[in-house]
């Protein structure tokens, strides 16, 4: 007899979906631990740095790591919590601002050819200039509150993400749309399940990239006016009066802040667009 083999799966097909939860699986033991040795490393060599560049200079402007962290846990029990959560609020305002505007018009523009045409050439004059000069303009026209500050921050990110965006939307491959329009999908369904799906990664790419620049923007924005955020109280509260140690604590802050933000979208970009690290171990 000779031995039976399985039939072959028909080529129209398809082999089974992974259940839904599998874009939620963790990574490996293997990439946790390269991941926690990189960190590890990067803290060493960051300490390192600090402690050669404060024996160095030898001044009480520059102290020693284990001088500021117990400062930076007392403060955390005072007021510093209360700037960091103020700075928080006013970046994550911002992110959510600039992704539900910047999205779909990046979308549309992808879409759209004739309507990129129109807004490229303005698109590429406002892209480059450093969106911390019209800082001036922003005071004036929306006054020294909350507001400004958010949008400040606001337009740095959209410019960003509506670049990637529209170039993600206007790369998809014309066979890819030419397939899901065989099958009788519209314009309305090609936005839902190809540019959205397509879109999320390039969102979350782009915020990982700009998340500094908005760091360093809510700096500048928070001397301005203000009585609360990291920018207030390391230039204010503590650089103005010498107190170093705590104004080291501040910008401890700030940039731990600065790195949960980014932390926090490199997982969530490795989550939705999972296809580009297939290939990692």
């Amino acid at each position: 007899m000779h031995p039976t083999t399985p039939p072959a799966r028909p080529a129209g097909l398809s082999q089974p979906r992974a259940p839904w939860y599998a874009a939620l699986a963790g990574p490996t033991t293997r990439q946790i631990g390269h991941r926690l040795l990189n960190l590890l490393l990067a803290i060493g060599i960051f300490a390192l740095c600090w402690i050669a560049l404060a024996a160095y200079l030898n001044r009480d402007i520059m102290p020693y790591p284990w001088h500021v962290i117990p400062v930076f846990f007392e403060e955390m029990h005072k007021d510093l919590w209360m700037h960091t959560l103020a700075s928080a609020r006013r970046v994550l305002s911002a992110i959510a601002v600039s992704v539900v505007i910047a999205t779909p018009v990046g979308l549309g523009l992808g879409q759209i050819r004739a309507l990129n045409r129109i807004f490229s050439p303005l698109i590429a004059l406002v892209y480059p200039i450093p969106k911390i000069v019209f800082l001036p303009v922003i005071l004036v026209i929306l006054g020294i509150g909350e507001t400004s500050k958010v949008f400040l921050i606001s337009i740095i990110l959209f410019f960003q993400i509506l670049v990637v965006v529209r170039d993600e939307a206007a790369s998809i491959r014309p066979e890819l749309l030419q397939s899901v329009r065989s099958l009788g999908a519209g314009r309305r369904a090609l936005f839902r399940y190809v540019y959205v799906p397509a879109s999320v990664p390039a969102v979350l790419t782009a915020l990982r990239v700009s998340v500094g620049t908005a760091i360093a923007v809510l700096f500048i924005a928070e001397q301005y006016s203000t009585r609360e955020g990291l920018g207030y109280y390391i230039v204010t509260l503590t650089w103005q009066r010498l107190r170093f140690d705590q104004m080291y604590a501040g910008i401890l802050a700030m940039s731990l802040l600065g790195l949960v933000l980014y932390v926090v979208i490199d997982v969530l970009e490795r989550i939705f667009g999972r296809w580009r690290y297939a290939g990692e171990s």
